[in-house]
């Protein structure tokens, strides 16, 4: 990548506004307008909204909530609309900015907090993205290719979807724990094969409940939330699954892998929480780190299960260490809550020999700096990233060109249903499409010696 990073971006204006989110909860637009640099007197826009999530880890950056109970049920975001209106506008209107660690720098002083409380992360995210978005429109660019810049990579790689199909835990009112069942379509050549795999496999799914007599409803993510029942709940959903796979003619473990969030900080057991010793109640019975560990083992000897995520919950660093020792030369652990996209956490668990990848969401820890920050972190270390959504979505489709632009060959962005899911594949394959030859697509190389089937 040849392309500097460095350019003068002049800031004209700044506009926020109070938007909707997939859930039809308030989030937060801004609009940043500079002086176009080859055009004096004409002027460019970057625009971001940012995403929420359901299911946090508790060392997130804030997400501030007007707490009013008279509009939109409290979630309103009037407060942080009006903290970039007042206090971020005028500290970086008719300024110049030369590079977007120096602009993310101001806005976490201007914040002053650790964890972005005073202002609200979702204040600050959406204008440290617009100006992401301004510097790729000033030097002509696609987004994509300006991150490849920042981060000193290609840019040229299109990530494996981890596709969630089904849906359980906070993100569907269906009885299961684990939160996302997802397949992984790494055995295809081009992300455009992969994405019409996983596709496939998702209207299939659909007949196969429908022939069950159970829900296709659909989750927050896209994925179906129908009720299994029963001592073995999750594993009715992983056969059913394969069965899906087989039956439009892929081969699980080659063309398509599985993969879990488990979301475990969920049904950690209350009476264990702050205890060193985490317990846990799965499928209605008490369970411990162990027995979790135990039955992941048994689920990767019986099913193509290439990647989980969260399978202990985010204060159980004991349970996090055995079950990267265990498992993690056979499975990709990705650490969601327990790291938060912070490179203070991301640190310890490599120290401790704590999951193999981290989860990559930039409202976590508030500016787009900091999370590429985490990136090469976690990449130098021997860790995988993987680029994500939240259950609280839009439009927006900054994380596909962060999944590109990083070259990281992972991307969870929700299921083959829902616009706010869609509209990120469709980024990808406007990606592909600008690429050409020169795209790379991750594949198996994504997983190296996790994709070795059972």
């Amino acid at each position: 990548m040849t392309l500097s990073y460095e350019s003068e971006i002049k800031i004209q204006r700044v506009a926020a506004r109070e938007v909707l989110d997939s859930r039809g909860f308030p989030t937060v637009e801004v609009e940043l307008v500079i002086d176009d640099p080859k055009h004096p007197g004409d002027s460019l826009t970057g625009r971001a909204i940012v995403p929420s999530g359901a299911s946090t880890g508790e060392g997130e950056a804030l997400e501030l909530r007007d707490g009013d109970l008279k509009r939109y049920h409290g979630k309103g975001v009037l407060k942080a609309v009006e903290n970039v209106k007042s206090k971020i506008a005028p500290a970086i209107t008719g300024r110049t900015f030369s590079r977007q660690p120096l602009f993310d720098d101001l806005l976490r002083e201007l914040d002053g907090s650790p964890n972005k409380a005073v202002l609200g992360a979702n204040a600050i995210l959406p204008v440290s993205m617009a100006f992401t978005r301004a510097q790729a429109a000033a030097k002509r660019t696609p987004t994509y290719q300006l991150i490849a810049a920042l981060c000193q990579t290609q840019g040229v790689t299109l990530p494996v979807p981890l596709m969630n199909i089904l849906n359980g835990g906070k993100h569907a009112d269906n009885g299961l724990d684990i939160q996302e069942f997802m397949i992984v379509p790494a055995g295809f050549k081009t992300f455009r094969e992969a994405l019409r795999a996983g596709a496939e496999v998702f209207h299939q799914l659909k007949k196969i409940l429908k022939g069950k007599g159970l829900s296709t409803g659909v989750g927050d993510e896209g994925g179906f939330a129908p009720h299994f029942s029963g001592a073995a709940a999750h594993e009715q959903v992983l056969v059913a699954i394969m069965q899906a796979i087989e039956d439009v003619g892929y081969k699980p473990g080659r063309d398509i892998y599985l993969a879990l969030d488990c979301a475990s900080s969920e049904f950690l057991d209350p009476a264990t929480k702050g205890s060193t010793d985490c317990g846990y109640i799965f499928e209605g019975r008490k369970v411990s780190s162990a027995d979790l560990i135990a039955l992941y083992g048994q689920w990767r000897e019986s099913y193509p299960i290439i990647s989980i995520e969260d399978g202990l919950a985010e204060h159980d660093w004991a349970g996090w260490v055995k079950m990267t020792t265990d498992l993690g030369s056979r499975l990709q652990l990705v650490g969601d809550d327990i790291f938060v996209t912070n490179p203070q956490f991301v640190k310890k668990g490599i120290e401790m020999h704590a999951a193999n990848a981290v989860l990559i969401k930039l409202n976590q820890i508030g500016t787009v700096t900091e999370t590429l920050e985490t990136i090469k972190m976690a990449a130098a270390a021997g860790y995988r990233s993987i680029t994500s959504h939240r259950s609280g979505e839009s439009e927006d489709t900054f994380i596909a060109d962060l999944a590109v632009g990083t070259d990281c060959g992972q991307i969870k962005t929700g299921s083959a249903s829902r616009t706010d899911r869609l509209a990120k594949y469709n980024q990808l394959l406007r990606i592909e499409e600008q690429l050409g030859s020169a795209a790379v697509f991750a594949g198996q190389n994504a997983f190296q010696v996790f994709a070795a089937g059972k």
